[in-house]
């Protein structure tokens, strides 16, 4: 039974009697979605989250203890989040109260804990569960803080980004942070013969129908359950009994894979494709792009970090390597969708092969940091500028040899660096690639320089 007031709902445990207010019966929620008709009472019902709800896991661990404590949920849609917490109200015999971090405010809070203040008066432990709650700001979060320090509220907040950066250090100081998985194909398997047997016992669904649903679901539980009752409800109206594959893909709509374009799972995904450019892996760094795409990423922003690959990871080693990427980009701009993605792929896959340099990325950084942190040094005279009569008359690149007119176009022992900083070495070529070439020809320099100060 749930109840909803001013933003937030007072819930007891949806698939028993132990409700705090109301008793429910469980065969009345056939008009609920098939979702919320399957969730799991117990955790023996759970499929998936092992590493948690095995036997010796932490929150099995939590279970048995018989004591709730604060916790942060942090994983993708449809793993058991809010099933989790509504289990943890039922176990412990608590009163649940859920909000939504995206309708409520200081205002929802501040009911609930005065909601939570009558049900310890009247010796019944209460469970805040805040959902999406990295939507909460900083005042927020701390408005419920002082009541988790003390006792009154149990905390449970779930979320689907990273708590590092989303929630405040104060209160993830209080909350343990459990990790959750999406489902792997064998356990999204389990849960649709669940369905099958439990909600949809007059529909036949084919071994394509049932991979085709799977691969539709991309682990998230709820997705793959919503998409059965589609199919119900279209198989019905189709006055059909058997699924096939060809039937899901006529009444299933296509969905974007498990990624929002700000959320941890996209960010994971441009990582994975970078370290495999890195890596020099055309096969995984083709994967990952081809994931990234399949799963809704704006082609220009690839195209943006495949070009910064070129220049951190690639560098001199082979400078074609920046111009293919730009050449890549250039071309999606004057194609477009589907056809601009080629080049992008392209693209990868060279910088996936081409000689591999961060010489240029590391010595760039050297040397900012080291500007950063060093005083205003003056252009020594003799690599200054004299435009005016009064600056020839103060010597200004009187001693300044012209480079070109010495032997190799080369001023072997001058000096191009503020007076008294000594050689800092910032840029060390690879021997790989181009860099190799280039390191030669340093090296050959820098022994003119030495013969020259002999």
């Amino acid at each position: 039974m749930v109840r909803e007031a001013h933003g937030y709902d007072i819930l007891s445990d949806l698939f028993s009697g132990n409700s705090p207010e109301f008793p429910v019966d469980r065969s009345k929620l056939g008009f609920a979605p098939l979702a919320e008709q399957l969730r799991p009472r117990t955790p023996d019902e759970v499929i998936g989250q092992q590493h948690l709800l095995g036997p010796g896991k932490p929150l099995r661990l939590a279970f048995e203890s018989g004591q709730p404590h604060s916790m942060i949920l942090w994983g993708p849609p449809g793993v058991g989040k809010t099933t989790l917490a509504r289990m943890m109200a039922t176990q412990f015999n608590c009163a649940f109260i859920a909000l939504s971090a995206v309708f409520s405010g200081v205002k929802e809070v501040r009911e609930a804990v005065a909601q939570a203040e009558l049900w310890r008066d009247q010796g019944r432990r209460t469970i805040l569960f805040v959902d999406e709650i990295h939507r909460f700001n900083k005042a927020q979060q701390d408005g419920f803080l002082p009541f988790v320090e003390s006792g009154l509220l149990t905390f449970i907040g779930a979320t689907t980004e990273n708590p590092s950066f989303e929630i405040i250090s104060a209160l993830l100081s209080r909350a343990t942070v459990y990790v959750l998985k999406p489902l792997d194909e064998a356990e999204m398997g389990q849960l649709f013969d669940r369905a099958r047997e439990r909600a949809l016992p007059d529909l036949a669904f084919d071994e394509a129908a049932r991979a085709r649903l799977v691969g539709l679901a991309d682990g998230d539980a709820r997705r793959l359950l919503n998409a059965l009752e589609q199919v119900r409800i279209a198989a019905r109206t189709a006055g059909i009994a058997a699924v096939d594959g060809h039937f899901v893909e006529e009444t299933v709509a296509q969905s974007l894979r498990r990624f929002d374009k700000g959320g941890d799972a996209f960010y994971d995904q441009i990582s994975a494709l970078h370290k495999a450019v890195r890596g020099s892996h055309p096969d995984a760094a083709l994967y990952w792009f081809c994931r990234m795409l399949d799963g809704g990423a704006d082609p220009r922003y690839l195209a943006r970090r495949i070009i910064r690959m070129a220049w951190e990871d690639i560098g001199l080693a082979d400078p074609r390597a920046m111009q293919v990427a730009n050449d890549a980009a250039a071309t999606y701009e004057r194609l477009g969708s589907p056809e601009g993605e080629l080049a992008l792929a392209e693209a990868v896959l060279y910088l996936a092969v081409a000689a591999k340099s961060n010489a240029g990325y590391l010595a760039f950084n050297a040397a900012r940091a080291f500007v950063k942190q060093d005083g205003s040094r003056p252009v020594p005279e003799h690599l200054r500028n004299a435009p005016t009569r009064l600056m020839k008359e103060l010597g200004y690149g009187r001693e300044y040899r012209y480079a070109h007119d010495e032997p190799e176009a080369y001023p072997a022992g001058e000096t191009y660096l503020p007076d008294g900083l000594a050689e800092p070495g910032w840029y060390e070529p690879t021997p790989r690639g181009l860099e190799g070439r280039i390191g030669e020809k340093l090296a050959h320099l820098r022994d003119l320089d030495r013969k020259a100060k002999k």
